[in-house]
């Protein structure tokens, strides 16, 4: 049952990733992490109102709810940081990246939570980190760009400094995918540790607390709340559906967490990498080159292997 949650949580996150993009099109991505963490707080909490879990929570240990902060505020980074990628870079570039936290996550069981590593897991994880290096693609210089810089010389067109500046910017998705892909590994084992003799469904509406507080802060530090009245309908619809979906990932996701392995249960998460790469091709007509698809069969296969 763990394994087909583990799928579960899969399709889900990848269906995020795309509602996502569509709602912080035209949006600061802050504020809408804060506003979609609103819809999977409300979503988790009807959860466990339905099973009527939340009279437990004066069983929970200090050291339960300690864990279960840290993972919410690791939860928080990486999605601060993931939907600023997806909002500065394509979907097929940032999620190989965010996925490739695998890794991360996979040493972190097999150090902290003492996890055995096999052949078949060191293969799989060489497999994911070789196909999220072929994924990641260098931008190319549209030609108008490339010439204006031969001209800078005569002031007719932008500087060499500026193209320097304007080419680092075009790699800031990078940074914060890295980023993400690093918080969620600390996501996946401070949640693991903290959801032990914990119902997985109220573990994660404790988990989302944290979040949505954290997410606010940056949004009135930086001051981004006067931008709420701006938001269009359109923008709403997908900021809502996929908080929805973000909901479901994390209740199959914790699960399945809960009672089976992390170091099986995350690699199966991350074949979300599908989902996510079809719809950006049926959605934005994003595209794969021949590098970047045998990127993708590669972090596949990698996950499949994982799985031995």
């Amino acid at each position: 049952m763990w394994i087909l949650l583990a799928f579960g949580s899969a399709f889900f996150a990848g269906i995020t990733a795309i509602l996502a993009k569509l709602g912080i099109k035209d949006m600061d991505s802050h504020l809408a992490t804060a506003l979609r963490t609103i819809v999977v707080l409300i979503f988790a909490w009807l959860m466990v109102w339905v099973k009527g879990t939340q009279s437990t929570m004066a069983d929970i240990s200090g050291e339960s709810y300690l864990f279960l902060a840290l993972s919410g505020l690791a939860t928080g980074g990486s999605w601060l940081c993931y939907f600023r990628a997806l909002q500065c870079g394509d979907v097929n570039k940032v999620v190989p990246i965010d996925k490739s936290s695998t890794i991360l996550t996979m040493l972190g069981a097999f150090l902290i939570l003492r996890e055995p590593i096999t052949r078949y897991m060191i293969l799989g994880m060489c497999a994911i980190a070789a196909g999220t290096a072929l994924m990641i693609q260098k931008k190319t210089v549209p030609e108008k760009k490339a010439a204006s810089l031969e001209q800078a010389e005569d002031g007719a067109g932008i500087t060499a400094k500026t193209y320097s500046k304007n080419t680092a910017a075009d790699y800031r998705w990078l940074v914060y995918a890295v980023l993400s892909a690093v918080f969620a590994s600390l996501t996946s084992i401070l949640g693991k540790i903290g959801m032990e003799n914990v119902d997985s469904t109220l573990g994660t509406a404790l988990r989302t607390i944290v979040v949505l507080l954290m997410a606010w802060l940056i949004v009135f530090m930086t001051h981004k709340q006067k931008e709420i009245g701006k938001i269009d309908r359109r923008s709403w619809l997908f900021l809502i559906l996929s908080g929805v979906t973000t909901g479901l990932s994390w209740l199959c996701y914790y699960r399945a967490l809960q009672t089976g392995k992390a170091s099986i249960v995350v690699p199966i998460d991350k074949l979300s990498i599908v989902v996510s790469v079809a719809f950006a091709w049926i959605v934005f007509k994003e595209k794969l080159s021949s590098k970047g698809l045998a990127g993708l069969i590669l972090i596949v296969a990698g996950t499949l292997i994982l799985l031995l």
